[in-house]
């Protein structure tokens, strides 16, 4: 009988206490759920405006620039096609005949996200800051 009580001694000893530990994820959790309260996330917004095919170009607007992006990813400038490397001179060759001007991209909405981010960095790096996006679902743009 002495072994049996010897053994039952030993059992007593053998164990881990987790109770340190979960008070200490206790912890990190109630520090992680207070702290993402005050986190802010930084976004941009984009808001475009309806479709509508009053983006077309009237012959009284001399002081705005349009240029098309086709669903295809063509760019057309004054009904000429274009590369995308060709937007900028356009661009400047405009700006220095109307600085004041402005641009609005009619892009459609089918039309590569890549092309349409591409020509206006150039109308920007062309000097234009003043910059529209115009979205329309016509097959055909101008």
């Amino acid at each position: 009988m002495s072994n049996h009580a010897v053994d039952d001694s030993d059992d007593d000893d053998h164990g881990i206490d987790l109770a340190p530990m979960l008070d200490f994820v206790l912890n990190l959790l109630i520090f992680f759920i207070i702290t993402a309260i005050f986190v802010k996330e930084v976004g941009l917004t984009l808001s475009t405006p309806p479709p509508s095919n009053k983006a077309k170009k009237t012959d009284n607007d001399d002081t705005t620039m349009y240029i098309a992006v086709r669903a295809n990813g063509d760019i057309v400038v004054d009904q000429r096609l274009i590369d995308k490397g060709s937007v900028r001179p356009n661009v400047e060759r405009f700006k220095g005949e109307k600085p004041e001007g402005s641009v609005i991209i009619v892009a459609n909405t089918k039309a590569p996200t890549g092309i349409v981010v591409g020509v206006m960095d150039e109308v920007r790096q062309g000097g234009i800051t003043n910059v529209s996006i115009a979205p329309t679902t016509t097959s055909r743009t101008q």
